[in-house]
Parts: structure tokens; sequence; C-alpha cells
């Protein structure tokens, strides 16, 4: 069998693969070679995070259309959307397939296209070649994890790679799962035009944020007309009359209710692309989330390292290509480069209005000892949001009282997102609330309930003599 030697091998070609090929060949001179077996350029520019966005801002634009226009003194007719012109909109967008190879072997990497499995530690065999390094990298990302829902191999179910290639808008949608693919994808197709069901098992949508916004997010979406069942488990998928019904059951128990729906949307979270790899016959750990790794993405393997979703950790593209970095850093100067700190990371769920965050919530807070303090400022009371009547939004600080040090931002309004990130570095510095509220602001923006909570928190909760 033909063998090729290089460098660094890199199993995956999405963020965090392409950040290690990059920084490894640009930093330390590696001969790197990359597998990809399905998707070059990965999930993020072709499946995820940009179209996602391109169908969002589509679904926004209808939304003002059809309530916001008026308001403002512009006349325009009812807003209709045409699902196969969003979707070209979307592909022309996107890179094409030979364009991404072409990149990539410009840049320096050979590349090649089949399923990577592992022969022994330093190599992998990719269809009818054999490739070996002494460093190996895992970045094989993840996919759609399918829950246990009676008759659900019968129907022809979405996730969000699926709904992004549909051409007709479905009547109605139900949505398993209220994390930020739920949520996303169910306000943009309600905004579009179908009627929109979520369902999730937690008590609350967007696991992993602050309640409190979390809270504010529900009820901006109920009142746009998005029913949102919590507590809940879709148990069973059948057919009747040409559609289809779901049996939803409550957590703790309790009166089961049904719903009827034209297509289903899975976005209960993601399962870790590791089954094909052969990880065995490198005796590289696994766990119930994907490859175990440590602070420098190292493997129990010497010389495998894993990032990115594979490893379970933390699921956001930036995060996937800090991780390759470190790993990087730590194949060529092997215990002295930075370990994973997610303490400071920000995070978002882009819906209108959106929900981002960064550092502690408040029950984070709590759990770690520190005697934390909260405010909350309301979007409401933030002069910007009557120039596009926002109904819902809040800023909320938190804060430990004796150090006065910021452990936390969390925001609902437009721009959250860009709000929470340029604040980030300000609390990675170890920022007080009270040099926040000192701190100069631009008039009027979104951003000013932060300074605006600050000095809330400046003035009922005062620093201790």
């Amino acid at each position: 069998m033909n063998t090729e030697r290089y460098d660094l091998i890199v199993i995956g070609a999405g963020s965090a693969a392409r950040a290690a090929a990059n920084k490894a060949a640009n930093e330390y001179g590696a001969k790197v070679a990359l597998i990809e077996r399905e998707r070059w350029g990965g999930s993020c520019p072709n499946v995820a995070c940009s179209p996602t966005k391109a169908y969002l801002v589509a679904a926004h634009l209808a939304h003002d259309v059809e309530t916001l226009a008026n308001k403002l003194g512009i006349e325009v007719g009812p807003a209709t959307t045409n699902l196969a012109k969003v979707k070209a909109r979307k592909e022309s967008l996107k890179k094409p397939q030979p364009k991404w190879v072409e990149e990539l072997q410009a840049a320096g990497f050979d590349t090649f296209e089949g399923t990577a499995s592992f022969v022994d530690a330093h190599t992998i065999r990719v269809g009818e070649k054999e490739l070996t390094a002494d460093k190996i990298l895992v970045a094989t990302g993840s996919r759609t994890a399918v829950p246990p829902i009676e008759g659900i191999e019968e129907i022809d179910w979405l996730d969000h790679v699926s709904a992004l290639e549909l051409e007709e808008l479905p009547e109605s949608l139900l949505i398993c799962g209220a994390g930020a693919v739920g949520l996303e994808f169910g306000q943009a197709f309600s905004r579009f035009g179908s009627k929109v069901t979520i369902v999730d098992a937690l008590d609350e949508i967007a696991p992993h944020t602050d309640q409190h916004a979390a809270m504010e997010l529900r009820e901006a979406l109920t009142d746009e007309g998005i029913p949102i069942i919590l507590g809940s488990f879709v148990t069973k998928i059948a057919a009747r009359n040409g559609r289809h019904v779901a049996t939803i059951a409550p957590r703790e128990g309790g009166m089961e209710q049904e719903v009827e729906f034209d297509r289903l949307l899975l976005a209960t979270g993601r399962r870790s692309n590791i089954e094909q790899l052969n990880l065995e016959a490198a005796g590289v750990a696994t766990y119930k989330l994907g490859i175990v790794v440590d602070e420098r993405m190292r493997t129990n393997v010497p010389g495998i390292w894993a990032a990115g979703d594979v490893n379970g950790q933390a699921l956001f593209t930036p995060a996937a290509q800090y991780q390759a970095r470190i790993a990087v850093e730590d194949m060529y100067r092997t215990g002295e480069g930075p370990v994973a700190d997610y303490s400071v990371l920000p995070t978002a769920i882009f819906t209108d209005p959106e929900l981002a965050g960064v550092g502690l919530t408040e029950m984070d807070a709590e759990e770690q000892g520190f005697e934390a303090e909260t405010v909350v400022h309301p979007l409401r009371n933030v002069r910007r949001a009557s120039f596009v009547d926002a109904q819902h939004g809040l800023y909320k600080v938190v804060f430990d009282r004796p150090s006065r040090r910021v452990l936390g931002l969390h925001v609902v309004a437009p721009g959250a997102s860009d709000i929470v990130l340029g604040f980030s570095v300000a609390m990675r510095l170890g920022v007080t609330v009270d040099e926040l509220a000192r701190a100069h602001h631009v008039f009027p923006t979104f951003g000013e309930g932060v300074k605006a909570a600050a000095e809330q928190a400046r003035i009922s909760v005062p620093a201790r003599a």
C-alpha cells in the first residue's frame, strides 16, 4: 500500500482543522495533510453558522416589514416569503467545494477525500493510501443527535442541514429542542409563515445561559406567537389523515397532549463524529460526548490531539479554532503552551432580540462560592429601543460584592452579541462594576444599557467601607 509521510495529519477540514493546519504550517513549517470525507470547509460556512444567519436576516426583514414599517411611516404591502429565493440567496454566499480544495492546496496542504481510520497511533488509512505522522489532530466535528422517539424512523425529519434545503415552506413545523438551533430556526420559519411549535425536556429555553435572560427571550418568542412547551418529551410520532401527529408527555408525569405537524426539525443536541475513525486501533479513549482530552487537547495517546466539537467541550466555532491553536502550541512547545480557559467565552443566540452572555451566570457564580450580586436594567429604558419599538430585553450584570469584579454579563437586545464581545476583554482584565459605571459610552446605542446597569449596581450595592 502507498504510504506518505507528514509532520501533521489533520482529520477533518472544518474550523478547528484549518486553524491547526494554518498555524502548524505558517509558524512551524509543518508539512500538513488534510483529510475530509464529507464537506470541505466543515459545517460552519456550509450548513451551519453562516447560511443560518442568511435565513435569519431574511426573516428579520420580513418581520420588520410586517410589524414595524407602517409605524415608521414606510408604506409597504404584506411581506411574503419565497423560500426558494431565500435558499438561492444563501447558496450564492457559499464557497463551492472545488474552491475550498483549490485554496487549501494553494496554501500548501495535501488534501485527501475519503473516510479516515486509524491503523495505529501514527498511521491513518484513507482510501487506498496510508499516511503516517508523529502528530495527528482529530477534528471531525459533530452531527445532529437523534432522540429515541417512537416512529421517528418512519418520517423524513429535518435538521439544521436539511432544513436549509427546503424550497417550500412547511405549513406547520414541530421543533424538538429549545437551544440555539431550535430557537433560531423556530423564529425564522415562524416569521416566514410556518406555524411553529417548540418542545424541550428542560424547564427553560436556552440551557447554559442565565435563566433570567432565557426567560426574557422566551417571553419575546411567545408574544410573537410561537408556542413553547417545556419540561416535556416528544415520545411518539404517527401518521393521521395525511399529516403527522406527535405525542408530547410531561417529563414529571401528567396528561399527554398531541400536536399535528407537517415537518419535524430535530435540534436536540450534537453527537461527535467518531464511529468510523477506528479509534480502538490507536487506543484513544472516548466518553459519551466524544474524545477525552485534557486542557491542551491531548488525548490519552501521545502524539494524538482532538479539537472542536469532536471532544464535546465547547461546541462553538471560535472555541474550535481556539482549541486547535492550543493543540498546535502543545505539539511544538510541549508543556509550554497555553491551556484552555473558557471562563470568559462570549456566546450568543441570534434570535430577535439576541441573547448573548459572557462569564458566569448568577447560578454559576453562587455555586462557585462568590458573594454574587446582580442588577438588571430593562431594554425598554434604553432610548435606542424606542426607535425599533422593542418590547422585550434586559442587561444583567453579575458581580462579586467584596471585590466588585464583574463575573458575568447577560444581554437580551438587538446586537447583544456585539455588546458582550465588546465587554469580554474588559472582563478578562478584571473590570469592576464601578469602572464600568464611570466609563464613557456612545449615545444612543443598545450598548448603553450595560453602563446603566453598572451605574445601578454602583448606587444600589455600594462598596463596603
